[in-house]
């Protein structure tokens, strides 16, 4: 599942390539488990990036009480982070792709857990806010150039899966990060919670800088030029304005951005909901709604794989499994919220929530399909700032102002119907797909004439 499609020649004095032997197994063993440990080591690395950035939630009680913030000061120590990634993951992911993705990564790394080792020393409120700023600067762009990493050194077949899990991995790592963070603030201090993410951040990075480096990724890389029908010849690159002039890539990013609305929803208000209409205390729903981020999580990696089964042989369809996640959630989200307090509701939340950012994997690996590799970080930069803008953003804040309005059930009732702009979006990227790839073809023919 994890091979590539280059090959490596025998070196002198082997056996006959034609006869497989120790030397050759012991080859394809490395080519199979090199791209995994990849994947394995920047997964870590993303991990690292959502614990750094979701510990901070843990500790606000102990930050409010030491320093005798407001609300409205707490927030802004989360709100900072996203306003960081939201302004800088474009530009940086463009500045990866022409200096390195290694490199990028690597320094990337390194800035958010320094960042928040300055978090666990800051002696006041100014302090923090600074510190969580450059936790942003550096946690900007980590998704975007992370998964065009990862997918450079892994055929397009598991592409919709690799995407999926990587994206996960931010349910994962805030879960982990808020749980992990709130032991350590009750057992020794709020200060060792973002010490200890910095320190696991920093050795993350060393075992990372020692593993991966762009010339091992060039022998493992699958990224092909759909021009040479190989892997990309290098010094070809194909100007930025291609990442918006496909239609079909445009598309994508509408409905990959659409789609992660009511899964932004649901990780910000299912807390509140079980809070108001269940009657648990605040840790208890906290509890219980950390189930409902880990059902997204998984369903996001599980959704890529049903994807790249049913793309196997006609990647088009990659666009058709979108639509029924889409279809699914709306369905189970929109009877949930109609439901009264009970087992059916949670049900159907459970399902609706599974599927709910099922569309994550294959939007990406649509986005990877229908760009240069060039740029396929900047690629993949804009469909994170259109995740961000249209989901994570405004998902949940959108929400929170009708439900000033409507109450908070009244507000959860809506937000499913997002999901029918959604899937206007996919269908229509899906009938342009196939013109979408002659672009792209013609782009890269005109980038190859002019190298």
């Amino acid at each position: 599942m994890g091979l590539t499609t280059t090959t490596t020649p025998e070196p002198l004095g082997t056996d006959d390539p034609t006869s497989p032997g120790p030397t050759m197994n012991s080859t394809r063993n490395r080519r199979r488990i090199y791209p995994w440990a990849v994947f394995g080591l920047t997964f870590a690395l993303l991990l690292s990036d959502y614990m750094s950035r979701q510990v901070l939630s843990a500790v606000f009680p102990f930050l409010k009480a030491d320093w005798a913030l407001t609300d409205s000061q707490l927030a802004s120590l989360t709100s900072i982070v996203a306003l960081m990634v939201g302004l800088l993951t474009f530009p940086l992911s463009l500045l990866a792709d022409r200096w390195g993705r290694v490199r990028s990564l690597v320094l990337m790394a390194v800035v958010w857990s320094v960042a928040t080792l300055f978090c666990a020393i800051a002696a006041n409120y100014e302090q923090m806010l600074a510190a969580r700023f450059l936790v942003g600067v550096g946690e900007a762009a980590y998704g975007s150039v992370g998964i065009a990493l990862v997918l450079s050194v892994f055929a397009p077949r598991v592409h919709s899966t690799l995407s999926g899990a990587f994206m996960a991995g931010g349910s994962f790592g805030s879960v982990v990060g808020v749980s992990l963070g709130g032991v350590i603030a009750v057992h020794l201090s709020w200060r060792w919670s973002f010490a200890a993410m910095a320190v696991l951040g920093l050795l993350l990075v060393a075992v990372f800088r020692a593993v991966v480096t762009e010339r091992r990724l060039a022998e493992y890389n699958t990224e092909q030029d759909p021009h040479t029908a190989g892997p990309a010849a290098a010094g070809i690159r194909v100007p930025v304005s291609t990442l918006f002039t496909n239609p079909a890539v445009w598309c994508a990013y509408l409905g990959g951005g659409l789609q992660m609305f009511t899964a932004a929803v649901l990780l910000a208000w299912t807390p509140s909901f079980f809070n108001r209409y269940y009657g648990l205390a605040p840790d208890k729903a906290g509890v219980i709604a950390s189930v409902f981020v880990l059902l997204i999580g998984t369903g996001m990696v599980v959704c890529g794989m049903i994807t790249d089964r049913v793309g196997r042989n006609n990647p088009a369809a990659k666009w058709s499994s979108a639509v029924a996640f889409c279809v699914i959630s709306l369905a189970a989200l929109g009877g949930a919220f109609a439901l009264d307090t009970g087992a059916p509701q949670l049900i159907l939340l459970g399902i609706g929530a599974f599927f709910s950012a099922g569309s994550s994997g294959p939007t990406a690996a649509m986005v990877a399909s229908l760009t240069h590799p060039s740029v396929r970080s900047s690629a993949l930069g804009s469909l994170t700032v259109a995740n961000n803008i249209l989901g994570l953003a405004t998902g949940p804040f959108l929400i929170g102002v009708l439900a000033d309005h409507l109450g908070l059930l009244g507000a959860l009732q809506l937000a499913p119907l997002v999901y029918v702009l959604a899937i206007a979006a996919l269908l229509i990227g899906k009938r342009a797909y196939p013109a979408g790839l002659r672009k792209l073809t013609e782009q890269s023919a005109a980038a190859a004439a002019r190298a």
